[in-house]
């Protein structure tokens, strides 16, 4: 990418400024080398294990940093932040900490579970206020207040002590694999703070390391700005990815990620899935999706990091349990083995156990059927959602029900009708 002179760049002085400030409020988390990974992908792969922070992410370094950093005067007038997660957290146990007033805006549909969190780490020192059904409600919001009370926003990104305080990421990393170069950073990218830091550290202490920057494909608002050599607002994101998941990365962000990342790739939201079962499932590492995102994507890096040092920044494990049927889905529809139909039974007796015995194969799984039954038609209707053994076998199955005339339609290729079902 180009060279070109920022406005504004975190110094080594203020990054280590930042850590100093953060001793005994932030954990020195752990470089942990995995082994199954480094398997994989025969190389060292080491996980930066953020989400072993006391809130559960890395936000609380930037948070932190920023607030302390205020004014007395700043301070008096109390301050405000909107998030609708690690944010938040990040926010609420800093004003604990430091005894600050703080107001936190999240959106209404905020499940119970996060809310409880901030209001445990913030007690008595934050009020929280649900409000509109979105991020962006929220954010309106409390700039609302902060206009009309003088209060002070507490950025969740765009702000140069909340990337000072990201940062220290990538201070403690260098710190902790002194003995051996670093090949690669894999980071995720959500408003940008933290890759924003920590390739600023790298390209000042480690510059020969390959900063790798991280998106979901449903929200790839850093890599569409790069491209487009200005910060751009995306009309639409997919949120499933919420951590990572934004319109707008930070103007400061951008401006640095622009000279100091060396790639930014996409991974598909299904992807993501997948790497939060195998990491529960073979590693009993719970993370979120944005958690997720560094590991899903060096699968597009196997040649490249092939016996190379490769870090992963594990960012946070905030992830709602509630989400586990939705994200077991995800991973199958990724993984090809997960199909939705309209099959269309003929009005006879026994037409239920033809479709199961001569259309279905051994190991084929019928996950959802929703019949209708129709008066004076020659077919009856359901959707059914089929799991199978292997995604060879699905043209073979769609072979079948159109020889028995069982094919009504195939589901997962019309996003229109497919949304209702997922």
């Amino acid at each position: 990418m180009e060279n070109m002179t920022t406005t504004y760049k975190p110094t080594l002085k203020a990054v280590e400024q930042a850590s100093q400030k953060l001793k005994g409020v932030a954990s020195i988390s752990p470089l942990m080398k995995n082994a199954r990974y480094s398997k994989e992908f025969n190389a060292n792969i080491f996980f930066k294990r953020e989400d072993l922070q006391e809130v559960r992410s890395y936000k609380i370094r930037g948070a932190y940093n920023k607030i302390s950093s205020l004014s007395p005067s700043q301070i008096e007038n109390e301050i405000v932040c909107a998030s609708a997660g690690n944010h938040a957290q990040g926010v609420a146990l800093s004003c604990k900490l430091l005894k600050i007033k703080g107001t936190i805006f999240m959106p209404s549909p905020t499940p119970n579970q996060k809310i409880e969190q901030v209001k445990m780490f913030g007690e008595d020192y934050i009020d929280v206020i649900l409000t509109g059904d979105t991020f962006d409600d929220a954010y309106e919001a409390a700039m609302e207040q902060c206009e009309r009370l003088n209060k002070t926003f507490i950025h969740p990104f765009n702000d140069e002590k909340v990337i000072e305080g990201q940062a220290t990421v990538g201070l403690e990393i260098i710190d902790q694999i002194k003995s051996h170069p670093i090949h690669y950073v894999f980071v995720p990218i959500g408003g940008g703070g933290l890759s924003a830091g920590l390739s600023s550290v790298f390209k000042s202490l480690s510059p020969e390391t390959k900063i790798i920057g991280v998106e979901p494909k449903g929200a790839p608002s850093m890599s569409t700005s790069i491209k487009n050599d200005r910060n751009t607002t995306l009309n639409k994101i997919e949120n499933f990815v919420d951590g990572a998941a934004v319109k707008r990365v930070g103007d400061l962000n951008f401006d640095i990620c622009k000279e100091t990342l060396d790639d930014v790739l996409t991974v598909d939201e299904g992807k993501i899935c997948q790497t939060i079962l195998d990491l529960y499932n073979k590693d009993a590492i719970v993370v979120e999706p944005a958690g997720a995102l560094s590991l899903s994507a060096l699968e597009q890096y196997n040649d490249k990091i092939k016996d190379k040092n490769v870090v992963c920044v594990v960012s946070g494990s905030n992830n709602d349990i509630t989400r586990t049927a939705e994200i077991k889905e995800r991973a199958l529809l990724y993984a090809n083995l997960k199909h939705y139909f309209i099959i269309k039974f003929p009005q006879r007796a026994g037409a239920l156990r033809e479709f199961v015995t001569t259309i279905l194969g051994p190991e084929d799984d019928i996950t959802h059927f929703e019949y209708t039954k129709k008066v004076n038609r020659e077919n009856d209707v359901a959707v059914v959602g089929l799991q199978i053994k292997s995604p060879n076998d699905l043209e073979p199955l769609i072979t079948k029900m159109k020889l028995h005339n069982f094919f009504g339609d195939y589901l997962n290729d019309k996003p229109d009708l497919f949304q209702f079902l997922v």
